[in-house]
């Protein structure tokens, strides 16, 4: 693996700092009275800690790269299309499990140079487990080195999966592909978090994830965790994902074209 350079390296450090930071912030208010709203669709939450996370980072890199571009999930950051540089964040991954008291969701960083992803962090606060790759650099979790698994048939495979915040009145739900898995593979989860989904193909856990109707800061950090660690991410034709991340396929490469072939069974 390639050591990241000087500047990259001055970008991880800062995205893990930012990470564990808002991680901090959650954990302090896990299982609080919060103010909880709507967004898209009453399945699609904020709280004030999804706010309070996202001002948190932003703040912190208006000061440390005020040049860099931000993109964050709650639009308080300035995308800049001349900027050499890129976050896009995910200051609160997984709301509607927070709000519910459901252990599983995390802060997701991803930068890019010039529309490269170079950086991906993601932090759990509640297990304490800080995944993070660079381009060329290899996937860590806590510092140690992580990589796919090496099951190569579905059926023996653990899956995982999401639902879109559309899923009460859009017909394109992904209950047919769901359905797929669960008749084909060992098991599937559904646990309301792409990033963490990613994370855990990365580190072995899970053999694959697909979804779709995400949005770039669902996806940057984990992308490139999945990669690093030698896995595979497509769209659902076999083709490079979207820049936004709709729709996805990771995988730890073994068992990628069975995904491919199962989701192609039930799309037609």
């Amino acid at each position: 693996m390639n050591d990241p350079s000087p500047e990259t390296a001055l970008i991880l450090e800062l995205a893990l700092r930012l990470a564990r930071a808002a991680g901090a912030l959650q954990r302090s208010r896990y299982e609080t009275v919060l103010t909880i709203g709507t967004k898209s669709a009453p399945v699609d939450l904020v709280t004030e800690v999804d706010r309070a996370c996202e001002r948190l980072i932003v703040d912190e890199l208006a000061v440390a790269r005020p040049e860099d571009a931000v993109v964050a999930e709650e639009g308080s950051g300035t995308d800049r299309s001349s900027a050499t540089w890129r976050w896009i964040v995910d200051p609160l991954d997984g709301t509607v499990n927070y709000a519910h008291g459901y252990p599983r969701f995390c802060v997701s960083i991803g930068v890019e140079r010039r529309g490269v992803r170079r950086v991906g962090v993601v932090h759990d606060p509640l297990l304490n487990e800080t995944f993070h790759a660079t381009q060329g650099g290899g996937a860590f979790l806590n510092g140690k080195p992580i990589h796919v698994s090496k099951e190569d048939e579905l059926g023996r495979g653990l899956f995982a999966t999401g639902f879109a915040y559309d899923v009460h009145r859009s017909h394109d739900d992904n209950l047919a592909s769901w359905a797929a898995f669960v008749k084909s593979a060992r098991a599937v989860r559904r646990d309301g978090s792409a990033a963490l989904d990613l994370c855990y193909v990365a580190c072995g856990r899970f053999e694959g994830y697909w979804e779709q109707k995400l949005h770039a800061w669902d996806v940057a950090a984990g992308q490139l965790l999945v990669e690093e660690a030698g896995g595979r991410c497509s769209d659902f034709g076999g083709g490079p994902v979207p820049p936004d991340g709709n729709p996805i396929v990771a995988s730890n490469g073994r068992v990628h074209e069975q995904m491919l072939a199962l989701l192609r069974s039930v799309r037609r």
